[in-house]
């Protein structure tokens, strides 16, 4: 039988058990032994049964959720508050569920937390958006739990609302490029996300099409990371013109190392971030920046999830898009 047909009443008559002894095992409530507790889980992995997270829902009378999960190393007791990625992530969803009575519950693991990232799969009621989880993580996830849409790039069988982050660090460079930079730095994200893998990845096609030497530096998706690698970045070399920032929180922080140096953005050093958050316009100046629609992402993937199980593979791509700011103009229009 395909695992996509299997039922509660399959499980139970291949565990020789009754059907409220599975529900019991699955929600794990008192009731049944630990052997048969244990041979009822064997025969759940062994048949690869996946259950309808909504119908568990109404069946145990709970309130139907979206689930956003994170799994990065957590910034201490104010993460959620850090980045303005995760606010933008939960206005999205919000516009959708306004009015529904559906909950939103944040859930957040460690990067390497399998169990506590498998046990939250188990618990999605009417799915779960990734707003930051790895491709090997995200794949576990959607193992145990089919109703899920991830917002950053993962694996080819997780589905995903994503940016166009290669195409958008790409034209990032190319328009400075275009302002007569010629020394173009670049502040990437971190090694082990996908938005900053691909970032960068359209940062080296851009200096590999233009011509140009590959300048770069880790900074870590923070303002102070963002801070200190254009701080080194500026150390090592001196005739830097311009800088792609992967995140406009770095690239705030950038602009501070540049103009703390004694050099003005953007007559001596132009600034393209990436994102369009609120650090982009709190940043002083202004900064140029690659527009990634996160909000509309969020809600188009939670729309996705209230229509029922996502197909797997599915992808739907989005654009990004310059936004002109204080922070980039050209040599000669500086004065």
């Amino acid at each position: 039988m395909a695992a996509g047909k299997l039922t509660i009443e399959d499980v139970a008559r291949a565990a020789g058990v009754s059907r409220a002894t599975v529900s019991r095992v699955m929600n794990d409530v008192p009731g049944a032994a630990d052997a048969v507790r244990d041979r009822v889980r064997a025969v759940i992995a062994e048949l690869g049964y996946v259950p309808d997270q909504a119908a568990r829902a109404l069946a145990s009378r709970q309130q139907p959720a979206i689930d956003v999960v994170v799994a990065a190393p957590l910034l201490g007791m104010g993460w959620l508050g850090s980045h303005p990625y995760y606010s933008r992530v939960l206005a999205g969803i919000m516009s959708v569920l306004q009015g529904r009575d559906i909950q939103v519950r944040i859930q957040a693991v460690g990067e390497t937390d399998v169990a506590g990232l498998e046990a939250i799969a188990e618990r999605v009621s009417l799915g779960a958006v990734l707003a930051c989880v790895p491709a090997d993580l995200a794949v576990r996830f959607q193992r145990r739990c089919r109703r899920v849409v991830s917002l950053v790039e993962t694996a080819a069988s997780v589905p995903a609302v994503e940016a166009d982050n290669v195409g958008g660090a790409y034209a990032a460079v190319a328009y400075l490029h275009q302002l007569g930079r010629r020394r173009i730095a670049a502040v990437h994200g971190p090694d082990a996300n996908s938005c900053g893998v691909s970032r960068r990845a359209g940062y080296l096609r851009a200096v590999e099409e233009f011509g140009l030497v590959d300048l770069s530096a880790g900074g870590g998706f923070t303002r102070e990371g963002g801070f200190d690698a254009a701080r080194r970045l500026l150390e090592w070399y001196p005739d830097v013109d311009a800088m792609f920032v992967a995140c406009d929180l770095m690239g705030a922080g950038a602009v501070q190392a540049i103009t703390a140096t004694g050099r003005r953005v953007p007559r001596d050093v132009s600034v393209v971030g990436f994102d369009d958050s609120i650090a982009a316009v709190c940043s002083n100046p202004q900064l140029s920046t690659m527009r990634m629609p996160v909000e509309d992402m969020a809600a188009a993937a939670t729309q996705l999830l209230l229509d029922g199980a996502v197909e797997v593979g599915y992808r739907q791509r989005v654009p990004v898009e310059l936004v002109v700011r204080e922070s980039t103009n050209s040599p000669s229009a500086a004065g």
